[in-house]
């Protein structure tokens, strides 16, 4: 039994029928050599390591009597891999709109709470022969760089590893969970305890804006959050989700970092930033500012693969109101390290968990009431959620099937229709777009515009280089578009 941290109940807390608490991952994989590749061959790989992944995967959520004390999370005792793991066929013609509208629809449903909180679909019926897996685990269980680690657990670096894991029986702890009764008294205590623990955190809040002093003399308000002009998908949330992915060049991504002296989150911020601008420049909307995007920030130590969440974020702006895409870029790298001192500064002061000072209840309602009251408020903190997460550099097999692209699916925050997380692995940059369709209608052609703004970048800041290097070779197919050798809708997976 493990009662969750504050950080991790609030991911549990702000769940409503309109903001769901889960992320997910799809991963095409080619099993064109790969000998025996089958839907009971990833059952038996994924029961011999599930045990690998930690207890938590064994175990269900009680959420505490009246909401007024953090959850617990308890061994399930009728745990069974087949409630978790299932097998579906993508519709015809089985290209990249069939799997991604798939698995919008698979994402946008609610993980069972009765259950532990996470799901695996087996997806066949794809061009070329093509598989899929698409994978969802709820955020109060593991942060994106956690997520990053499981799959390295899951897969094999070669596609007949010598030996595999001998399975475990699922882990059951004797201790009971607490009773109705005894919740009931900790939730009546955790009450009598609000009115010091919210004293304590004023005066924490109070100590980290004095500590903010020093570095707002120093650099103003660079780096802190701003008034974000408010776009078509900044608005209420509904329940649906739909999912689009482009996949680009990792080799020109750090090329663009290493020529521009930027960081490669830097890149991914320009790019993403520049989207959202074409995108609503399409749509006929005037932009006033500049656009502003949230970007997670690990607080893990290296070597830390502990469950659970160990995240901050900040926000920084995209520069859209500049012109030029090598300034706007260089702007993009002094907004993000100076957001990031802001940040490193603010953290200096500790300062207890929302989730820890106030019970699970209270946090929900106040989380709804602070949407509403967003969403009809005018400028925003941010438009749009830009999270990148280093994969593994190195090729790596499920059931003896190549992965052949990672896309993150994530988690959508009120007021902002709009997520883009990027995946660096073996060679490729996989940005995964999660978007609320009422607000974005169409997520493909957002994800045009990320291929459009990538070029634009790279036309910017490699153009010359690049320019010359093709007048000394003849073209080849390596030398087309990066993002269209996968993630041109009309295309096949087979054209990848």
């Amino acid at each position: 039994m493990k009662q969750l941290s504050g950080t991790d109940s609030l991911f549990v807390s702000m769940e409503t029928s309109e903001v769901h608490g889960h992320i997910g991952g799809l991963i095409l994989l080619d099993a064109h050599e790969a000998r025996g590749f089958s839907f009971e061959r990833v059952e038996r790989n994924l029961a011999q390591r599930l045990h690998l992944a930690g207890p938590e995967f064994v175990a269900r959520l009680k959420e505490a009597t009246l909401g007024l004390s953090r959850p617990y999370l308890v061994p399930d005792e009728s745990f069974e891999l087949s409630r978790h793991l299932h097998y579906i066929a993508v519709p015809a013609p089985g290209g990249m709109r069939e799997l991604a509208e798939l698995a919008g629809y698979l994402h946008e449903q609610k993980l069972d709470r009765r259950r532990p909180l996470w799901e695996m679909w087996f997806i066949q019926g794809l061009e070329d022969g093509k598989a899929a897996i698409y994978m969802k685990t709820h955020h109060a269980l593991m942060d994106g760089v956690k997520g990053a680690d499981l799959s390295v657990i899951l897969c094999d670096l070669e596609p007949e590893p010598a030996s595999a894991p001998t399975p475990l029986p699922a882990p059951i702890s004797h201790e009971p969970a607490p009773s109705e009764f005894s919740q009931a008294l900790e939730g009546l205590a955790n009450l009598a305890r609000l009115p010091r623990r919210v004293t304590t955190y004023g005066f924490q809040a109070l100590r980290r804006g004095a500590n903010m002093i020093p570095y707002v003399l120093e650099n103003g308000t660079d780096g802190l959050p701003g008034a974000a002009p408010r776009l078509s998908f900044n608005g209420e949330l509904g329940p649906h989700r739909r999912f689009a992915c482009t996949s680009l060049s990792l080799d020109a991504v750090k090329a663009i970092k290493n020529v521009a002296g930027v960081k490669l989150n830097d890149v991914a911020i320009e790019i993403c930033g520049s989207a959202m601008k074409k995108y609503a420049e399409r749509n006929g909307e005037v932009l006033e500012g500049s656009l502003a995007v949230t970007c997670p920030v690990s607080t893990r130590d290296k070597g830390d693969t502990a469950s659970g969440n160990k995240v901050a974020s900040m926000v920084v702006s995209c520069a859209t109101d500049v012109d030029d895409a090598v300034e706007r870029l260089k702007e993009i790298h002094t907004n993000a390290a100076l957001a990031k001192k802001a940040t490193s500064r603010m953290r200096e002061t500790p300062i207890s968990s929302v989730g820890e000072v106030f019970p699970p209840a209270l946090v929900n309602l106040g989380f709804r009431a602070l949407s509403g009251l967003a969403e009809y408020s005018g400028a925003l903190p941010a438009n749009a959620t830009v999270s990148n997460v280093a994969g593994p550099p190195v090729p790596l097999y499920i059931a003896g099937a190549r992965v052949h692209r990672v896309f993150p699916i994530s988690v959508l925050a009120a007021t902002q229709g709009l997520n883009f997380t990027a995946v660096s692995f073996v060679g490729r940059f996989d940005i995964g777009i999660t978007v609320d369709p009422e607000l974005i209608p169409n997520a493909w052609l957002l994800a045009d515009c990320v291929d459009d703004a990538f070029e634009e970048l790279r036309e910017a800041v490699l153009g010359s280089a690049e320019g010359a290097a093709e007048d000394e070779a003849p073209a080849s197919p390596s030398q087309k578009r990066p993002s269209e050798r996968l993630v041109d809708p009309e295309r096949s997976i087979a054209a990848a």
